[in-house]
């Protein structure tokens, strides 16, 4: 097996991955193998008919699709291994080349973490908490309780989130943002079918077509992966820290005893919550 790299200018990484022959013929055969203990043909007992029988029958197709797909994960793990790559989505796979008594090639789009350049996010941040503490009340305006004041004064959770969000640089690679818009679309028909209603009924409606739709979700999914990797930099630098204690009173939450199961396996994303809540308390408290 050979990966070429290729760093992309909207900053995917691509491998193009060449599949010796060999190794598509010896995955062949174990899959029809598999087949073979599978199948009842007539006069034959389950897993007891002639393996050329089997393969007279098999869809040549399908039969390699199954191929790909076991011969995928080992072949793509040694590549990123081959040139030290840390990916932090699934690839995009696309098969480029599968000829008999060939190698094959398949190529796959990914991307590493970008670089993210925080910039001032706490002067930012103490700029706008002395922005909102000097409002200077105005004539005309109905007066205000005084707890009703103390909270105007407080940025709210979206201010100190737009305030990190014009501080922070960072160049966000094409697929990371493809996938989160294919999410988010792939969501909005899911909710479209539960109301009865077709993407198209529902474009009318709004009155959006599915490029102004792609282009609001493109730059939604910008602000939310941009904010998620600062966060993630500024926890970093400020020694953010996610202690077991902090899980356990979550866990503690639970009303029953399948939902705290469900919770412990979900540690590890139940921490990335945490540790996010804590950074924004953090930059709240600034």
């Amino acid at each position: 097996m050979n990966a070429i790299l290729k760093k992309l200018d909207n900053g995917n990484t691509e491998l193009t991955i060449s599949i010796p022959w060999t190794s598509v013929q010896e995955t062949y055969h174990a899959v029809v193998e598999d087949f073979v203990k599978e199948t009842e043909l007539p006069g034959f007992r389950k897993g007891k008919a002639p393996r050329s029988t089997v393969e007279a029958n098999l869809d040549k197709n399908k039969t390699y699709e199954e191929v790909l797909k076991r011969l995928l994960p080992d072949v793509y793990a040694k590549a990123v291994t081959q040139h030290s790559l840390k990916p932090i989505i699934s690839p995009h796979i696309t098969l480029t080349k599968a000829k008999e008594q060939e190698d094959w090639v398949v190529t796959a789009v990914t991307c590493e973490k970008p670089t993210v350049t925080l910039g001032s996010y706490r002067k930012t941040i103490t700029e706008l908490k002395n922005e909102k503490r000097n409002k200077i009340w105005l004539p005309g305006q109905e007066p205000k309780k005084e707890e009703e004041k103390d909270k105007d004064r407080k940025p709210t959770m979206d201010e100190l989130l737009d305030a990190v969000f014009k501080s922070v640089q960072v160049s966000l690679p094409a697929i990371l943002i493809e996938q989160e818009v294919t999410r988010m679309l792939s969501n909005l028909i899911d909710q479209t079918k539960k109301l009865g209603l077709t993407i198209d009924q529902y474009l009318s409606s709004t009155g959006k077509t599915i490029e102004t739709l792609r282009h609001e979700y493109e730059e939604e999914a910008n602000r939310m992966i941009t904010l998620e990797l600062a966060l993630g930099e500024i926890a970093d630098k400020e020694g953010v820290k996610v202690e077991e204690k902090d899980i356990d009173e979550v866990l503690k939450t639970a009303k029953t005893t399948e939902e705290r199961e469900g919770l412990e396996k979900e540690k590890y994303y139940l921490a990335s919550i945490l540790r996010r809540q804590k950074t924004i308390q953090l930059l709240a408290s600034l």
